[in-house]
């Protein structure tokens, strides 16, 4: 679970439901929900495939729960690793593959351990790292997208409004409920796009940014492995890709 996102979340609902006050049921108002919920749908689905739209909660989740090896233990895992292939040979890996979680991992062990060339290996996870990016990158895109339309549809909701109150100026009773699906839609937009969809998609990004990094060390590691390189000589090599405070020897 990401405590950071709930907070956030938390933090900058509350801010603002307190800033309302006592007064939060006159900011609900379903006409305004409909244009700019709605509406911010329905131009992303013109935007996206369908099949790509209903992945969308899967994706949000990745905001929420998400798990991932920080990149010192996957180097002392691979580390570990390569001093049982130092001893034993790299077929000894084959009793420990299934002990790994990684399937990144895993898929780049079991090549090593069939005798695959090397820049086979290299060019089969490099593929993988690739389609992971624009995997990633997608989700973050379509999360950009719902940011970008939902103010455009809270102005067009804005627009709606004041056309309906120029229309009805002559009954001041009209005049209320036009100006508030005015100003609500916009205020909507801004909801959703600043707190909820802008917010999710720079996680996403990060996140992304988090998960190749592990993947690119894991590759860089397997290319060790199948090398027989020393495990010191893999471990500093693999130590550059962290900053200098999270890098563990396990030599020490």
């Amino acid at each position: 679970m990401d405590i950071a996102t709930v907070i956030g979340l938390l933090a900058a609902f509350g801010l603002v439901a307190f800033a309302i006050g006592g007064g939060i049921a006159s900011f609900i108002d379903p006409p305004s929900i409909a244009i700019v919920v709605g509406g911010t749908v329905g131009v992303v689905l013109i935007a996206y495939p369908l099949g790509d739209v209903l992945k969308v909660i899967g994706v949000a989740m990745k905001n929420f729960l998400y798990a991932l090896p920080t990149g010192a233990d996957v180097i002392n895992q691979l580390v570990e690793l390569a001093q049982i292939v130092r001893k034993e040979g790299i077929l000894a890996l084959e009793s420990k593959v299934d002990e790994v979680e990684s399937d990144f991992m895993k898929k780049g062990l079991q090549m090593a351990i069939d005798g695959q060339e090397p820049s086979e290996i290299e060019d089969i996870l490099y593929n993988e790292i690739e389609k992971v990016k624009d995997r990633h990158q997608k989700g973050a895109d379509m999360f950009t997208a719902f940011g970008t339309f939902a103010p455009a549809m809270g102005m067009i909701g804005t627009l709606v409004g004041l056309v309906l109150m120029l229309q009805n100026m002559s009954d001041p009773s009209s005049i209320g409920p036009s100006m508030s699906i005015a100003l609500l839609t916009t205020f909507y937009g801004a909801l959703m796009a600043n707190i909820i969809f802008m917010p999710m998609a720079n996680k996403l990004k990060s996140r992304s940014k988090d998960e190749i990094l592990i993947y690119e060390i894991i590759l860089t590691g397997i290319q060790s492995l199948v090398a027989g390189e020393n495990p010191r000589v893999m471990e500093q090599k693999l130590h550059g890709f962290l900053p200098p405070k999270e890098r563990i020897s396990s030599f020490d």
